[in-house]
């Protein structure tokens, strides 16, 4: 089973004896037991809402939210036309007040903001780049937001390179004269400090997707933040590689898409080149079961480089979880083929092992559809994330 890993920063833990008495606890985590309503949430990244959906699973309302990507914005309106959204960049919305205003709320309303900012240059896929400016980072607008608002709660979701990623790229020769901007987890430690200058205890967890019953693996790092001092962590995965007697077998792809009746899957199709390969390949396999005279041939480039390459020619297998689904099931190095047709997973697929309710409808062409589906947080994982918070809440309204 997955291990979880985690790190609290920010303030000093606190607990429930040494914090707020109970009568202003209450008002501070938002009277919504008294309001008979939901507690409520501010999306900020949404995208298709994979987060939302699982939050919104665990009993939270989306009061609003904020996406740039256009085609996004097209596929909230259609499934949740009901939600103030802004369509638009978080730097022209860097005003806490401002964005209050837009969706009807004041601070008190919000109990929890939530939203994945994208920060490529942490993921360990492809270039890794350095993070050269750490306040241009929507990372840090995000906070900036959190910080204004003040909501009880955050929650905020990255790739996993995000825990060794360096403030700045030094060159092998300089990185003695440098050693404040150029190490493992630098980055790390300026949201640290970000953390305690906020006031928000934080907890950074890397978890597993698949260990907590979505059907596919895919780690990532959360960040559970508290206004008022108290360590969130999110429960270790009841799911593993084997059934026991404390743990259910992870969920795999034939476990997702199995019922799935589609006449005509959508995808985009691989290039003559590529099926050329692939059709020699059975379930589960990759370029090194390729005869050997073919091996160099198919990855070209590639077949120099270091590491596993599992993602080039993959033919994947109904007995597992799913790798990580990215934006494109087609790219050279994170080929998802269909297990048993020579074609790339389809975008019904795609979102099965997302675990997007089969009725929700995303916007434009094929590639925007995997871009969406590929970029959001797994609604199973987004529903624990909900829990841990939701839990939190409820403990809270029980001591009155």
């Amino acid at each position: 089973m997955h291990k979880n890993k985690f790190y609290l920063l920010g303030r000093k833990y606190l607990s429930q004896k040494e914090t707020i008495s109970i009568k202003e606890s209450n008002s501070r985590y938002g009277s919504a037991s008294e309001k008979n309503k939901k507690p409520q949430m501010i999306s900020l990244f949404s995208g298709a809402m994979g987060l939302d959906l699982g939050m919104e699973a665990a009993g939270f309302s989306c009061a609003g939210c904020l996406e740039i990507d256009k085609r996004a914005c097209e596929t909230i309106r259609i499934n949740r036309p009901e939600i103030p959204l802004i369509e638009g960049d978080i730097k022209d919305w860097n005003n806490g007040g401002k964005l209050l205003s837009f969706f009807g709320l004041k601070d008190s309303d919000v109990n929890v903001m939530v939203g994945g900012p994208p920060c490529p240059s942490f993921s360990t896929a492809g270039k890794r780049q350095a993070f050269n400016d750490p306040r241009g980072q929507v990372m840090f607008d995000f906070l900036k937001l959190v910080d204004e608002i003040r909501p009880s709660f955050f929650v905020m979701e990255n790739v996993r390179g995000i825990l060794s990623a360096a403030l700045e790229h030094i060159p092998l020769a300089e990185r003695n004269k440098c050693t404040s901007c150029f190490g493992k987890g630098t980055v790390m430690s300026l949201l640290n400090q970000q953390f305690e200058k906020m006031g928000y205890t934080v907890t950074a967890q890397l978890v597993n997707a698949a260990d907590y019953g979505t059907p596919q693996k895919r780690e990532r790092v959360v960040f559970l933040g508290s206004r008022d001092g108290y360590q969130l962590v999110m429960p270790v995965g009841s799911y593993g590689p084997e059934e026991t007697l404390f743990q259910q077998r992870w969920r795999t792809l034939g476990d997702a898409i199995d019922n799935l009746h589609d006449k005509k899957p959508e995808f985009t199709p691989f290039s003559p080149s590529r099926i050329r390969f692939l059709s020699l390949l059975k379930e589960g396999q990759n370029w090194r079961d390729l005869p050997l005279e073919m091996q160099r041939e198919a990855l070209g480039g590639a077949y120099e480089s270091t590491g596993g390459r599992v993602g080039f020619y993959r033919r994947l297998t109904l007995k597992k979880p799913s790798p990580t689904v990215s934006t494109s099931p087609i790219q050279k190095s994170t080929c998802l083929c269909h297990p048993t047709e020579l074609r790339p997973l389809s975008v019904k697929e795609y979102a099965r092992i997302q675990q997007f309710p089969d009725e929700w409808i995303f916007s434009g062409t094929t590639s925007d559809k995997y871009r969406q589906i590929g970029n959001a947080v797994p609604i199973g994982l987004g529903y624990v994330i909900g829990k841990t918070v939701m839990n939190h809440i409820e403990n809270l309204e029980e001591i009155e």
